[in-house]
């Protein structure tokens, strides 16, 4: 979430929004978000509802659910997702924005 938060302007800048999706409780990534300035907006799922909807990988003797990245276009297409095995496979900010820009390229 670190890097999530020093690159997002990378992100802006590419006319990309970040948004974080997780199991916990409204307040706590309330409290989450403030004691850390996340500037990205950030879902409480604690029920699950959008991480069942985009198949998000649940392992138990890893600690639970596994990260999953998506970029969605503007019309609602998934034109990235990686699902990660372990709790640290998660792909790195730069190569997103690398896809980011290639995208725009096919885009013209």
């Amino acid at each position: 979430m670190a890097q999530l938060r020093q690159d997002y302007p990378e992100f802006v800048a590419r006319d990309a929004e970040v948004i974080a999706v997780g199991p916990d409780s409204r307040e706590a990534f309330q409290r989450f978000w403030r004691e850390h300035d996340i500037p990205f907006p950030g879902l409480a799922d604690p029920k699950h509802t959008v991480a069942d909807a985009y198949r998000q990988e649940v392992n138990i003797l890893r600690l639970g659910r596994m990260p999953a990245q998506f970029l969605i276009d503007r019309q609602g297409r998934i034109r990235y997702h990686h699902h990660g095995r372990s709790m640290s496979d998660i792909t790195a900010d730069e190569d997103v924005l690398a896809r980011l820009d290639a995208l725009r390229a096919q885009e013209g």
